[in-house]
């Protein structure tokens, strides 16, 4: 194992893999790797020498399986597990202090302004006048906004050089609370779009195969998400119940809908009441590697969510080449969804608007294969090339313009913040 910094090896809670010594020296940082982490940092190990640092190697929000090992990038791991509590906090705050301290980066790279790894980097980089770049997936109504919340935010906003946004949406949120529109650049939210069109491509050549592998209707809508309040999913089965309706003697497409949580009883028991057990399949949760599949036999995608900062499942879809009805609360849909070219933008709170749309997409016939081919085309720009990109840019206008020394009364806000 070479790295570029004495006794690397010797972080007392970290895993190092692969390091590699090309470019500007850049941290990145996120809570945890999943797949698609990986896929973004392996792009832009290509042209810097990143630095990968999760804070925890599980945690339970989401269930991947661990993603294992390093590309092109050097991979840093500071905590076995995530736990809510201010001793982990404090081990998180130690252990990015430590790992930065030894990695010695031209800039760091934080996921945001609220996580504790985040918080501690911000502050690391004040101290030591080390140029920050925000990545942000937020908008300005992906939640209520409070005037002093927003003032804190434009407080660690302004101690960055740089950002790089989801897109279009988080672009004018980041301007709004201070950076200078220049100084941004997007590619935050991407995929493997090759890794979905590779396994779909060869799931089209056994497709029955594959339907009676996994137990798939012949025609379905595809739904993936988190059973939990936000991604508004007792509308979309009233939407799906109401779309049965409009059909009348057509040709009807069943639901699959992925995912678990704490709302699954409760969605059980809406399919008795709308007479939906016989047309809606709940598989649970999808591990990375079975995804495809779904994705493949599937006839359309919907994202029903009422706030979403961006939606990483409709890229999913699109590479995978899946007409897409996405709430319009999603942040992607501004930059993702051409309405009437690959699918339909739709109020979430509007059953009827929704279930018009699934008549619609289900009933497009031979142009079901333009709207998929428009989705794999839109998206094929959003790949880990436009991460490695935008963060390339944003690394180059942060090593240009060297941050102020951050004043006491940000240096406080920053510690007080990390132990909130």
């Amino acid at each position: 194992m070479t790295m570029d910094m004495d006794n690397a090896a010797t972080l007392p809670a970290a895993q190092v893999e692969n390091g590699l010594h090309r470019g500007a020296r850049i941290v990145v940082l996120f809570r945890r790797f999943g797949p698609y982490h990986h896929a973004r940092l392996n792009a832009a190990g290509k042209s810097l020498q990143v630095f990968g640092v999760e804070a925890c190697g599980m945690e339970d929000t989401y269930a991947w399986s661990k993603v294992e090992g390093a590309g092109s990038f050097t991979r840093i791991t500071l905590t076995d597990r995530e736990a809510d509590n201010r001793h982990w906090k404090r081990e998180i705050d130690r252990e990015t202090r430590r790992a930065l301290n030894q990695i010695k980066p031209q800039a760091v790279v934080v996921p945001g302004w609220s996580s504790a790894e985040a918080l501690s980097a911000l502050a690391w980089c004040a101290e030591t006048r080390t140029p920050a770049i925000m990545m942000s997936e937020s908008t300005a109504c992906d939640e209520v906004r409070s005037g002093w919340k927003e003032w804190i935010k434009q407080r660690l906003v302004g101690i960055c050089s740089a950002g790089l946004a989801g897109g279009t949406a988080h672009e004018n949120y980041l301007v709004q609370l201070g950076l200078e529109k220049k100084r941004i650049f997007k590619g935050y939210d991407i995929v493997d779009n090759d890794y979905f069109a590779t396994r779909v491509a060869e799931i089209s050549k056994r497709k029955a195969e594959i339907s009676r592998q996994y137990g798939l209707p012949e025609n379905y809508f595809l739904a993936s998400a988190r059973f939990v309040e936000k991604k508004n999913l007792p509308r979309l089965l009233a939407a799906y119940a109401r779309y049965r309706a409009l059909a009348g003697k057509s040709e009807i497409w069943n639901l699959v809908l992925l995912g678990d949580g704490p709302l699954r009883e409760i969605l059980q028991a809406q399919l008795a009441t709308l007479n939906l057990r016989d047309h809606v399949r709940l598989p649970g949760f999808i591990q990375y590697d079975d995804l495809p599949a779904y994705f493949g036999l599937a006839g359309a995608f919907v994202h029903a969510s009422t706030t979403e900062q961006w939606g990483l499942v409709v890229n999913e879809a699109m590479a995978s080449g899946l007409p897409v009805l996405v709430s319009d609360r999603c942040g992607c849909a501004m930059d993702l969804v051409d309405n009437g070219v690959n699918g339909f933008t739709f109020d979430p709170l509007n059953v009827e608007q929704l279930a018009e749309f699934m008549l619609k997409i289900s009933g497009l016939g031979p142009r079901h294969t333009d709207f998929g081919s428009a989705s794999r085309k839109i998206i094929s720009e959003w790949g880990p090339e436009r991460f490695a990109n935008g963060l390339g840019a944003a690394v180059e206008m942060a090593l240009a313009n060297r941050p102020p020394a951050a004043g006491l009364a940000d240096r406080l806000l920053l510690r007080a913040l990390i132990y909130k």
